[in-house]
């Protein structure tokens, strides 16, 4: 049984300046893409040149905020909306979703392909492997803030989070760093090392995204204002997975049946 160790959420304090760590994961998580990005549009069938890769970033960042502050007051903040529509803008008292991001950043993939003459999904597939190394960041953020803990277990690696009691638990950030982080980036990364039919990435992210988050959501405690949504297990992170794996998966399907007739061309 392990102890977590209480983490100071602020990395640096300047002043009356703070510099969250959470917020340091997001800077990785955005340097990760543009780096990773930089390098991958110097492929020849990229569907972006590398100078155009800071413009996407931006469009990426602005969706991925805006995107994720918006679904979790709509998911995770019912009637938000309606008795205080301004939690939207106040990022600063926390609470980001994952889909909403996803919405988000998939809107300004859209609006950047509008611009620039794109294929939505050749941007998308481009984009896949770029996000779970900020995905996995942004869940060492959630561990060092201490929040976002799992279930009770007894497990070797449960830790004991005092704030919480006694009882040791599941570490679900840490479960998901290494799952939408780790493997779904090398999953990804190998995947689109060559050429494969548009649509085939972007699926698999889906996929394989979605799968991981209904796993952990298993051993990982439900915001506390909803609770779990049916049968003492089913969750929201649950539910809005789901249609990411069946989507996935059609997508997936579709880009290589459509390749096997030779008729649409091949993403990054």
């Amino acid at each position: 049984m392990l102890t977590y160790r209480d983490i100071d959420p602020v990395a640096i304090q300047l002043g009356p300046v703070a510099v969250y760590w959470y917020g340091l994961m997001y800077l990785i998580g955005f340097g990760a893409a543009w780096l990773l990005g930089r390098w991958r549009a110097h492929r020849d069938d990229s569907p972006i040149h590398p100078r155009q890769m800071e413009d996407l970033l931006v469009y990426g960042a602005i969706g991925a905020i805006v995107g994720g502050r918006i679904g979790y007051v709509l998911f995770y903040g019912p009637g938000l909306l309606t008795t205080d529509p301004l939690a939207v803008i106040r990022i600063w008292e926390g609470g980001m979703s994952f889909h909403g991001g996803l919405i988000g950043v998939l809107a300004a993939l859209w609006l950047f392909g509008k611009r620039t003459g794109n294929v939505f999904f050749r941007l998308a597939d481009f984009a896949a492997p770029l996000v779970p190394i900020g995905l996995g960041a942004g869940r060492i953020g959630n561990f060092i803030n201490g929040e976002l803990w799992g279930r009770v277990g007894d497990v070797p690696w449960a830790m004991v989070y005092p704030p919480m009691g006694p009882d040791p638990r599941h570490p679900s950030q840490l479960y998901q760093f290494f799952l939408e982080g780790v493997v779904l980036f090398i999953a990804l990364w190998l995947f689109t090392r060559k050429p494969r039919p548009t649509m085939a990435a972007s699926g698999l992210f889906l996929v394989l995204y979605g799968s991981f988050r209904f796993m952990v959501e298993f051993v990982r405690l439900p915001d506390e204002h909803i609770g779990y949504l049916a049968f003492d297990w089913v969750t929201m992170g649950q539910v809005l997975s789901l249609p990411m794996v069946a989507l996935g998966a059609v997508l997936v399907f579709l880009a290589y049946r459509q390749s096997a007739k030779s008729e649409w061309p091949v993403s990054p």
